[in-house]
């Protein structure tokens, strides 16, 4: 038998191989994590608890829907309420704004939450994840070593029922995480090109998530070093301004990630008594975003060739009113009804398809 004859059944098996594997996306970001199967999304804050011993689990009135999910996980690096329910229940919570105590800390017990509720017991999972750009190189190869191997721990349910679970993530690839944004606009849901024209346009990308705004530029879908740079300039630093002035007035520290829904309201209640935030929001945000196209337009000075600018991640929707008249250049528009914090995870989860599925 010749080569040429064997290559069809042995592609057939090597096809019906990676139609059995989960391919996943999960993004582990300093304030959110996200995580798809290119089905459903699950989206929960990168805070971690003490699991306190909750005595009365019953629900006091019927029909509340109010209670977060309950992410409660045990794994080799320790037990933990994880997401909102830490931050419902713990007394002691931890979150962090350190890429080192990310890796080190939390990503083992963040990404295994995620994969908790996505991925069955046994089957083999396949993960795209990303790192900004200032830590990929650092760090890329450790995020391998990390996940990138056979996970038993265990969950917890509201009625405190231990399940033990199993996950083989037999492969991770990592992307510089703005080209998560990138592959979600390029590719469909089967990984094929969607849109022609981003493949063979340049395009700049500006992703602002909690601490992080990560800046790059695909040229063609190549990643260019020139037009790439990390800064602090996260959504973090509009939201220590508003916890400054909530200080002065309140007496009160809030933490930085009990702000999102009051910032998205426009007010907070501290103690019986309601704040308002919309002009303190408003100046925060300017000021950041007058930072951020600073930035952006001296690092692109040379590149004047781009075709279109896209304003991604989670703090792009918030930003996107106040940078579009400060970027030189045509800027996407960000959709109303967009949460832009699941660009990444979603061009994650695309171009993991794009890989093993074609």
């Amino acid at each position: 038998m010749t080569q040429n004859e064997r290559s069809g059944p042995e592609q057939s098996a090597q096809a019906r191989k990676e139609a059995a594997v989960q391919i996943v996306g999960v993004d582990i970001g300093f304030g959110f994590t996200k995580v798809t199967d290119g089905r459903q999304v699950e989206v929960f804050k990168s805070v971690l608890g003490d699991p306190a011993d909750i005595q009365f689990r019953e629900s006091l009135m019927d029909g509340s829907s109010t209670l977060p999910p309950h992410r409660h996980i045990e794994t080799e690096d320790g037990a933990w309420f994880v997401g909102e329910l830490a931050e419902s229940q713990s007394r002691g919570r931890t979150f962090t704004l350190d890429q080192d105590k990310l890796i080190a800390g939390f990503l083992r017990t963040l990404t295994l939450t995620a994969l908790a509720s996505t991925v069955e017991d046994g089957k083999p999972v396949r993960l795209v994840t990303g790192l900004p750009i200032s830590y990929y190189r650092r760090h890329k190869d450790e995020l391998v070593e990390k996940l990138q191997k056979r996970h038993e721990f265990a969950t917890i349910d509201h009625q405190g029922v231990r399940t033990t679970r199993s996950v083989n993530i037999d492969r991770v690839r990592v992307i510089p995480q703005p080209f998560g944004t990138m592959f979600h606009l390029l590719l469909n849901d089967f990984g094929k090109a969607a849109d022609r024209r981003l493949a063979t346009e340049k395009i700049g990308i500006i992703d602002i998530g909690f601490k992080t705004a990560d800046y790059t530029i695909s040229n063609k879908t190549r990643y260019s070093e020139r037009g790439s740079q990390s800064t602090d300039a996260g959504i973090a630093k509009a939201f220590k301004g508003i916890a400054a002035a909530l200080h002065e007035k309140s007496g009160v520290n809030v933490e930085l990630y009990r702000l999102y829904d009051a910032v998205s309201q426009g007010s907070i209640k501290i103690r019986g008594r309601t704040f308002d935030l919309e002009k303190i929001t408003a100046h925060a945000m300017q000021r950041l975003a007058s930072s951020i196209a600073n930035e952006v337009n001296q690092l692109w000075a040379d590149d004047w060739d781009i075709d279109t600018i896209v304003v991604t991640g989670g703090g792009g929707a918030a930003l996107a009113p106040y940078l579009s008249g400060q970027l030189v250049g045509q800027v996407l528009e960000v959709k109303a009804d967009e949460d832009t914090r699941l660009n990444n995870v979603r061009g994650y989860q695309k171009y993991g398809v794009h890989l093993w599925q074609r």
